[in-house]
């Protein structure tokens, strides 16, 4: 055992020795690994169940297992903003696993249609933001201040790790029974996290301060009362609305550029997904990192790591090159989730990263359409290359206005967050 520790960065040897963490640990990792089974199961079951129009049911179908958690976040608002971030997180996903488990049985009697299996998904994503949201504010109340970056990481590496792992699962299960039954393990693994959150110590979540004032009106207001973490916010959503057209160029790029298989098209994104753990798992090592540098690097580095597609380069580069975009990448969403913690009001902590959640909910999806129209306009290599000098562009005028925010206010941030 104490060997076994000894291969633990000493950065989460702490976050891990925790019981409760360890409990909670367990059980994202189980849920995530069936959102990454879900990442093809949903897309393929629509597929099964729409004899026509399928393009229309696959997209309304994936659409469904998100975008209706904006709708949560916005018109659940004046409700949720109060509840508890252990009692937000056990609603979400006892949600999920009621309606995305209603799918097999629906299914299984043969009465599972269209429309109904994206009304099914459409009901279990409303809590969606709320739960992610929770998940975050409930690590920012288990664990100290200065483990909170060493906490999200491991979690958010976990989601990484689960695109590499849940898809490929998927694939082999698909080919041996429904995946209506595959969307049923992605039910049970939800039921398996609300029973580790049910059995969570009560934490100080619980004790959540009256919101009063402008602060009623939401967590869009209360970034509002922020300018930093308002800036963050469209820092992060301008980030993922330029990461969308990725996802639909690179299929382009590998079949009209390359010429390949799709064997070439998941060496990119596994080669992506692993890159995204080693670097997520390696700057969490890291106690004393100044958050807002370090984000912005990430933001200017994965810009300059998609330039190289604009060039008729061996596809051992490009593959390189998106190796260590993943790299890169990774920390990304632990530092900039691991910011809004720092600087956000304890008592608006959920609701402020509900407010988040929502909103980046909206922005790969736009991303994803705006590449379709760019893809045929300009060919993948040019959208891909045309994402990533975009990318620099905006990691570079945030910069800018970081500086020149610190020279009219000096002082406003703390080392670690500088």
């Amino acid at each position: 055992m104490s060997r076994a520790a000894g291969l633990v960065p000493a950065a989460y040897r702490p976050v891990l020795g925790d019981r409760t963490f360890r409990r909670l640990f367990t059980g994202f990792a189980v849920s995530y690994l069936g959102d990454g089974m879900s990442f093809v199961a949903v897309a393929w079951l629509a597929i099964v169940l729409a004899p026509t129009h399928t393009g229309l049911w696959v997209g309304g179908a994936v659409a469904a297992y998100t975008l209706p958690g904006v709708i949560g976040a916005l018109a659940l608002g004046r409700r949720l903003r109060r509840a508890a971030a252990q009692r937000l997180l056990l609603a979400d996903n006892l949600l999920r696993a009621v309606f995305i488990g209603a799918v097999p049985v629906l299914s299984a009697l043969g009465a599972l249609t269209p429309a109904s299996y994206v009304v099914l998904l459409a009901v279990s994503s409303l809590l969606h933001a709320w739960g992610s949201a929770a998940t975050y504010s409930l690590l920012a109340d288990l664990v100290p201040d200065e483990h909170r970056l060493a906490a999200n990481t491991l979690v958010t590496t976990l989601t990484y790790a689960a695109t590499i792992a849940g898809p490929a699962l998927a694939g082999v299960l698909v080919g041996m029974v429904s995946p209506a039954y595959v969307l049923g393990l992605d039910a049970v693994s939800y039921l398996v996290l609300a029973v580790v959150v049910a059995r969570t110590p009560a934490t100080g979540s619980d004790r959540v301060a009256p919101v009063e004032g402008e602060a009623a009106r939401g967590g869009f207001a209360l970034l509002r009362r922020h300018p930093e973490l308002l800036g963050l916010l469209a820092l992060t959503w301008l980030f993922n609305l330029l990461y969308g057209p990725v996802e639909v160029a690179l299929p382009l790029h590998v079949t009209d550029d390359l010429h390949a298989a799709g064997s070439v098209l998941g060496l990119y994104w596994a080669l992506f997904g692993i890159g995204a753990v080693v670097g997520g798992l390696a700057v969490g090592t890291l106690r004393q990192l100044p958050l807002w540098p370090v984000t912005l690097a990430i933001v200017v580095g994965w810009g300059l790591c998609l330039v190289p597609f604009a060039f008729d380069v061996p596809t051992v580069v490009t593959v390189a090159s998106f190796t260590v975009g993943g790299v890169v990448y990774g920390p990304f969403v632990p530092l900039s989730v691991t910011l809004m913690q720092a600087r956000s009001p304890a008592a608006h902590l959920t609701s402020m990263l509900a407010a988040r959640s929502a909103a980046l909910l909206t922005a790969a999806p736009l991303g994803t359409a705006l590449g379709g129209p760019l893809t045929a306009a300009f060919g993948p290599r040019a959208t891909l290359a045309g994402s990533g000098a975009t990318t620099v562009l905006l990691g570079t005028v945030a910069a800018m206005v970081l500086v020149a925010a610190r020279s009219v206010a000096p002082g406003t941030l703390t080392d670690g967050e500088r």
